[in-house]
């Protein structure tokens, strides 16, 4: 068999133009009338949201390469300005086609249900007084316009925000002058004219007048900017809190590298807004239809239960039911390690109730967790709170770096503190995404240990929407581990040796190569070789370059990957057995679930890591390998499922292309999620009244 191509033989795809893909399959969600309109509205705001943050930080990294004259291209042979290029061009592909299924299909299915988004100009006279009163009242005092010309200069504008470029004329002189208006951030973007919603940018550009006395109003445009949202802290930073704060000041002001102006705006328009944010021609993108259609979220909180997915309520894993109070939810844990899978079974009954436990149960002494992102209502801030005010050592590693929840985490580090919390920042050149919390009990024989460990945040909105497995253990061996880490982090020193987990940045990366080659040579020896990766992100050149190794060797490689998939399936001569796909449904794929076949020998691991040189090189991750055999059975049902889909995945193809799978029998589908919210009710009828937040 040939040896793999170089970079500029297309040995990897373009990570910037997969994650593209990615949100164009987000994009033909929504266009699938098999869903409820108000979750295709859902998908449609999704992707504009998601493309905001890629512009952010991925798009900026690239500009600013460009800008410093960088000849470096990246792993798959583009260099900067060629894959701006490329982007740019499929982006506006892309929101094209999102304008159009806004305006032609869900605007008018969203009418037809009742649900009417009109524009000023549509309405009838007593909406207009309706209108009117609401400016007046809610509007009008919350606005300010400001002018440039002879001592005012193009005014700041804040990344996101919509506002209004106005050219206004004096009728007297003749003088034209552009002025800016925000649309204010605080409001409602659609506001009801008595039984339809109308855009608020569409209500103020209806009464500028009232903001411009005696001026003519020649033209009015909607535009937006985006602006670089990523930074760094100084490896040196001797205060990790303040600096991350410093540098959240900063990103307010960051460079613009987007501007989204809506199509009907003219040349003189164009030219002011370029002009005054210093923008080039290729960060002007012209739309037609609404801006910021991120904003529609606001649509899915109608209550129309008719045009939603039936709700899911989780489930109580079924041991976890059992527990009576927090003495026995350790006893259950130390009988055998539990998994849970999320939304499936319940977040709250599930890993809060273990940070519950930790508070209530005298007999505990210690707590320690890692915070990446949590929500306003956590059970985990508030245990760590209780476990301080009874003397229990608590412990909090907050990762302030989390990609725009720095702030939110900030609050959450000097609340804990003020509590008796011992928080810990971390280092200000890695960040700390593991996911894993250790508690220590007294018990009759000593101290006994129990982590959880998950591949998920512990944040109690999103497990209601993400796809996420955890595991609880009292393996001594795993805790150690868990506790070296802690140790890591907080003191000062390097641990020497983990008995069974694999740590970011010391040996995962090493461990997971050597994985892949036990599998390889099992592979040459005609033995059972087959790995099963399911994660968000393939993104490595060195382990892709070991799995398209372990494939020419006759391994079967079988890889989900929901975002990002730099590697190539299929090619003649490099990767004829491997196999991409990715599954989007109504709840987000977000497990990292790795499973190596080699021979008799069987590995599976879970955690916090995808396959990215920062996971593996440049943060504190975990993966843990499961040993239990029936959660190893939980999880070998997980994946098979979600390799046998043909309802809600996607096949990648070697030109970086994706199609939907078709059914393999038409009468006879597999739906993935459909089919473990079946399986958690099936579990769960070995328990009686196993629905989150009742009762055992």
């Amino acid at each position: 068999m040939n040896s793999p191509p170089t970079d500029h033989e297309g040995r990897l795809l373009n990570r910037e133009l997969s994650w593209v893909e990615f949100n164009a399959r987000v994009l033909d969600l929504v266009s699938d009338r098999k869903l409820p309109l108000l979750e295709r509205v859902k998908f449609c705001a999704i992707f504009s949201s998601n493309l905001d943050e890629f512009f952010m930080v991925r798009v900026a990294g690239l500009m600013g390469q460009e800008a410093a004259g960088f000849a470096v291209r990246s792993t798959d042979g583009m260099a900067p300005a060629q894959a701006l290029a490329a982007l740019r061009a499929r982006i506006l592909e892309l929101t094209t086609r999102q304008a159009l299924l806004w305006t032609d299909d869900l605007r008018p299915a969203l009418a037809a249900a009742g649900i009417e988004i009109v524009t000023v100009a549509e309405c009838a006279p007593d909406e207009l007084d309706l209108l009117e009163s609401v400016f007046e009242q809610e509007v009008y005092p919350v606005l300010t316009p400001l002018a440039v010309g002879s001592g005012q200069p193009f005014p700041y504008i804040s990344g996101l925000s919509n506002s209004l470029g106005v050219l206004a004329v004096d009728p007297d002189s003749g003088e034209e002058r552009f002025a800016r208006v925000k649309v204010p951030e605080g409001l409602d973007r659609f506001v009801s004219s008595g039984s339809r919603l109308v855009p608020l940018e569409s209500v103020i550009a209806h009464f500028l007048p009232a903001l411009f006395p005696g001026m003519a109003i020649s033209e009015q445009a909607l535009f937006r900017v985006t602006r670089d949202a990523d930074f760094e802290v100084s490896d040196d930073a001797d205060d990790l809190l303040e600096a991350v704060e410093s540098e959240l000041r900063r990103r307010r002001f960051g460079d613009v590298i987007r501007v989204e102006v809506s199509a009907s705006a003219s040349e003189a328009m164009l030219d002011r807004l370029r002009d005054g944010l210093g923008a080039t021609d290729d960060e002007m993108y012209r739309l037609d239809g609404l801006l910021d259609l991120a904003d529609l979220m606001q649509l899915t909180k109608i209550d129309r239960p008719d045009l939603k997915d039936e709700p899911w309520v989780p489930l109580t894993q079924p041991r976890l039911a059992r527990a009576k109070d927090a003495s026995h939810f350790f006893d259950e844990i130390r009988r055998g390690d539990v998994l849970v899978h999320q939304p499936y079974e319940s977040f709250r009954s599930s890993f809060e109730a273990f940070a519950g436990a930790a508070a209530a149960d005298k007999d505990v002494i210690a707590m320690k967790t890692a915070v990446y992102r949590t929500s306003d209502d956590s059970v985990l801030v508030s245990s760590l709170i209780d476990c301080a005010e009874q003397g229990k050592q608590a412990v909090c590693l907050v990762e302030l770096k989390a990609r725009f929840d720095e702030r939110r985490n900030i609050e959450w580090s000097r609340e804990l503190e003020q509590a008796g919390v011992h928080v810990v920042h971390g280092f200000s050149d890695m960040k700390i995404h593991a996911k894993m919390t250790l508690v220590v009990r007294r018990e009759a024989g000593g101290l006994r240990r129990y982590v959880h460990i998950g591949t998920g945040n512990y944040h109690a909105s999103t497990a209601r929407l993400y796809e996420d497995v955890g595991i609880f253990t009292a393996d001594e061996e795993i805790a150690a581990d868990v506790a070296d880490v802690f140790n890591y982090v907080t003191g000062f020193g390097r641990p020497q040796k983990f008995s069974k987990l694999l740590v970011a940045p010391f040996e995962m990366r090493k461990r997971l190569v050597q994985e892949i080659r036990r599998v390889a040579e099992a592979g040459r020896n005609g033995e059972k070789a087959w790995i099963r990766l399911k994660l968000n992100n393939l993104v490595d050149p060195t382990i892709i370059d070991e799995l398209y190794a372990a494939g020419a060797a006759g391994a079967q490689i079988d890889i989900c990957a929901r975002s990002i998939c730099m590697i190539r399936p299929g090619v003649e001569g490099m990767s004829e057995t491997i196999r991409v796909r990715s599954i989007l449904g109504r709840f987000l794929e977000h497990s990292r679930i790795y499973s190596f076949d080699a021979g008799e020998r069987s590995t599976v691991l879970i955690g916090s890591a995808d396959l990215m040189p920062r996971n593996l090189d440049r943060r504190v991750e975990i993966l843990t390998p499961i040993e239990n055999t029936r959660a190893r059975q939980e999880l070998q049902a997980i994946l098979e499922s979600v390799f046998a889909d043909d309802v809600h995945a996607w096949a990648l193809a070697e030109d970086g292309s994706w199609a939907p799978l078709a059914p393999k029998k038409p009468d006879k589908v597999v739906d993935h999620q459909t089919a473990m919210m079946k399986r958690a009710e099936v579990r769960a009828r070995r328990q009686p009244s196993t629905r989150a937040g009742k009762k055992p």
